[in-house]
């Protein structure tokens, strides 16, 4: 909803007149600014050309997929959610479409309207100004209660029975009736509901919706992570009978690979295989030194068919959601365990893709089929390695020669387009938790990328760069994969922190993939290797479902789609059924409904997959929590990874665990967040803790119900730099960033629970969120 500001006298505005005008609209498209000030031809040429230098000195940023806006500026009225509440207990909202770093404003309720106030996770209706302490967000309306419910552990006292929230942002204690506390034991898990009423002095009342199970379950992260994010689990009676009921495949309609000697390469412990892969030298003499490779994937749109109680759960369900001890799927066991799992020795139904590269690694064009395939082999990734580093067994020795060897010359071969294509090249640091047979947690090791790892994702990437490609030119809609260039405030930011390690960075070039693994490049054997890793990391804008195409910066693609994970992304299955009608494979092709609904389905696919991410998130916080939970007490040497006004995020060297130090036991005087140097600094003395250092910390607390860990920094601070001005002591407005932070010895300073800053892109095994 924006204003209509009174339209001028035609003619290419000044810098001030189009940014008055943005200011009022709150965004508008190129078309739209060009049409409010009658500009046509030449004028309208020189209108993107400002625009273009205007988001090059950061003045214009982004606002939807099309518009732009005044940087920083909120529009006149929008939705957002209500995402932090202070210790003041004062509210802040975010836009709802918004991304993590974009302003947050105040919420001032309307005292004047009935109803209960907006609490955590509310979204409101809401009027925005700028004050002079930011903004601000005048509550229009309440949208819906998002925090009507409570998952938390019950506290039982001698007087009365608490539900305390497991979320540790949230403030949410409720006193349970004593007739609802009759049977509840004291470390019950439970879901809860906030009764109505004053809940203005002390605690809210709740009543009990359901009991979910012990705090001290070797399940319970896994579990509080389903019910907090809201994960669906298990399936219905209907769609359980209609994954029972599927056939065996058969050759009818369908081309016979069962010769194409394919195999699987999955994680050790993987239950469903989706993708096989076969190479082979390309015996056309125009193409000497080429290879075939095929890619063959399960064709899940054979069993799930528009409009079934299988397509509708699937799509609310919308991909599979993996956590160490357990796994919630999008598909019944019956297929994805069964008939969709591409198991050694059994007749499958594949739909398979067969691409030509030439000597160089170029692609010189791919067909796509519908068949039936067979398996020749179930390997893991170390297996695979194993025998192509001289290590053979029973599996991989008889396959060595007509297999193994050409799938790894064949990815060698396509390996030099990749590095002239110069994909994103950021590592990142995955850990991986090793569950005991008991349920509890063996080890936190470091994931091990191996070259059989990069094989297979290379491979699944050409794959769905072929789906794009070919549903592009048959005109056919589809839902692309699509990862913008990070924007201008992200990239300033970047330059501001390469500043303070003396790497220059030119604000007004352009960011390019090569531009950035430059960057990595030149730091990869320095000190500061793995903070630039993280703040290039942390620069990228998160990839998301659509069905308009804008590229894949980090593939460094002009166009890209999911069609390699069919079993655990509905995204993928939407693209097989684009193909199948594309190609005319079958009747089970994209219907004109789901075509009509491509925005809806790519919009919530894009919302389930983040509600996965953030529920293993919260689930691996809590099983790492649960883990340290013995060595309270004990000193770590880790990395500063965030700094904040209330405190710095270190992560430990030894299981790769994030925990905070919280502002308050840093010393004796105020230190202040430089949001440009990414440093906290001492009022007095300039002393610095610094985004990337290398610090020793001892462990305070580790909480496992909310995953939180602190630390006690015993590192000193690192000397006054020189060349910087004095600290800024200013409180730029409430809840901003300069706000001074207490020391130790100083009363009322803040005291967070642990946590950890968000992050950007999170790889995944086989390269599944890309």
């Amino acid at each position: 909803m924006t204003k209509s500001p009174k339209r001028p006298a035609a003619g290419l505005p000044d810098e001030a007149t189009l940014l008055a005008f943005l200011r009022d609209a709150g965004a508008a498209e190129k078309g739209d600014i060009a049409r409010h000030f009658g500009l046509k031809g030449e004028e309208r040429r020189r209108l993107r050309e400002m625009i273009r230098e205007l988001e090059a000195a950061g003045k214009l940023g982004k606002r939807g997929r099309k518009g732009f806006s005044e940087a920083g500026a909120l529009p006149p009225v929008g939705v957002a959610d209500v995402v932090e509440k202070d210790n003041d207990g004062e509210l802040y909202v975010r836009l709802v479409e918004a991304s993590a770093d974009a302003p947050k404003a105040l919420l001032v309720p309307d005292k004047s309207k009935p109803g209960p106030a907006p609490g955590l996770g509310d979204r409101v209706l809401a009027k925005f100004e700028h004050g002079p302490d930011g903004w601000e967000a005048r509550l229009i309306k309440r949208l819906d209660a998002g925090t009507n419910r409570v998952l938390g552990v019950i506290r039982k006292a001698a007087r009365e029975t608490r539900v305390e929230p497991v979320d540790r942002r949230s403030k949410d204690v409720l006193i349970v009736p004593p007739v609802q506390a009759e049977g509840l034991k004291d470390g019950d898990l439970v879901l809860a509901a906030i009764e109505k009423g004053d809940h203005r002095y002390g605690f809210k009342r709740g009543k009990i919706l359901e009991t979910i199970g012990r705090e001290d379950d070797p399940r319970a992260a896994s579990l509080i992570a389903i019910h907090a994010h809201g994960v669906p689990t298990g399936f219905s009676e209907a769609v359980e009978q209609e994954a029972e009921n599927q056939d065996l495949p058969t050759l009818k309609g369908r081309d016979d690979l069962r010769d194409i000697p394919f195999i699987t390469i999955d994680p050790a412990d993987a239950r469903d295989h989706d993708d096989a892969v076969y190479a082979a030298r390309d015996d056309d003499p125009k193409n000497e030194g080429g290879w075939v490779v095929w890619v063959a994937i399960a064709d899940v749109a054979a069993y799930v068919r528009p409009a079934t109680n299988l397509d509708r759960e699937a799509r609310a369900k919308g991909n599979s959601t993996y956590f160490p001890d357990r796994v919630e799927p999008m598909l019944p066991e019956r297929l994805s365990n069964g008939l969709c799992s591409l198991k050694e020795g059994e007749n499958r139904a594949t739909l398979a893709v067969r691409m030509v590269f030439d000597k160089d690694g170029r692609k010189l064009g791919h067909r796509f089929q519908r068949g039936l395939m067979r398996s020749q082999a179930k390997l893991s990734y170390e297996q695979a390695q194993s025998a192509i580093d001289g290590e053979t067994d029973d599996a991989t020795g008889p396959i060595m020669e007509s297999i193994l060897y050409p799938l790894w010359n064949a990815y060698r071969t396509m390996l030099k387009g990749r590095l002239k294509r110069s994909p994103l090249q950021i590592e990142s640091a995955e850990r991986r938790i090793r569950m005991s047979p008991d349920g509890g947690i063996a080890s936190i090791e470091k994931r091990v990328s191996l070259e059989a790892h990069r094989l297979i994702e290379e491979m699944m990437v050409q794959a769905n760069v072929c789906a794009a490609e070919t549903l592009e030119q048959k005109k056919t809609p589809l839902i692309f994969r699509v990862h913008e260039a990070p924007s201008q405030e992200k990239v300033f930011n970047l330059a501001d922190f390469l500043s303070t390690i003396g790497k220059p960075w030119n604000k007004g070039e352009p960011a390019t993939t090569k531009r950035f693994n430059k960057l990595l490049d030149e730091t990869r054997e320095g000190p500061h290797a793995e903070v630039v890793n993280e703040v290039v990391l942390r620069s990228q804008m998160q990839a998301i479902y659509s069905p308009e195409n804008v590229g894949h910066f980090g593939l460094n693609l002009d166009r890209y789609a999911h069609f390699t994970s069919p079993i655990r992304r509905y995204s993928d299955l939407i693209v097989h059924r684009g193909l199948i009608r594309a190609l005319g494979l079958g009747k089970d092709g994209l219907t004109d409904r789901e075509i009509a609904e491509l925005a809806a389905i790519a919009d919530q696919v894009t919302q389930t997959e983040r509600r996965s991410m953030a529920a293993e998130r919260d689930a691996m916080d809590r099983y790492v929590a649960a883990f340290l939970e013995d060595r309270v007490g004990a000193t770590f040497t880790g990395r500063i990874t965030g700094v904040t006004r209330f405190g710095l995020f270190v992560r430990l060297d030894e299981t790769g665990a994030d925990g905070l130090v919280p502002v308050s036991s840093l010393g004796n005087e105020y230190f202040t967040h430089d949001d440009r140097a990414h440093a906290l600094v001492g009022e007095r003395s300039g002393q610095r803790y610094t985004l990337g250092r290398m610090v020793e910390v001892k462990l305070t607390e580790a909480t496992p119900i909310t995953g939180g860990l602190l630390f006690e920094m015993l590192s000193d601070p690192e000397p006054r730099d020189p060349n910087a001005p004095a600290p800024r002591l200013g409180i730029r407005g409430r809840g901003g960033d300069d706000r001074p932070s207490r020391g130790k010895g100083r009363p009322g300073g803040p005291k967070p629970r642990g946590g950890k800053p968000s992050g950007g892109l999170k790889g995944v095994r086989k390269g599944k969120r890309r």
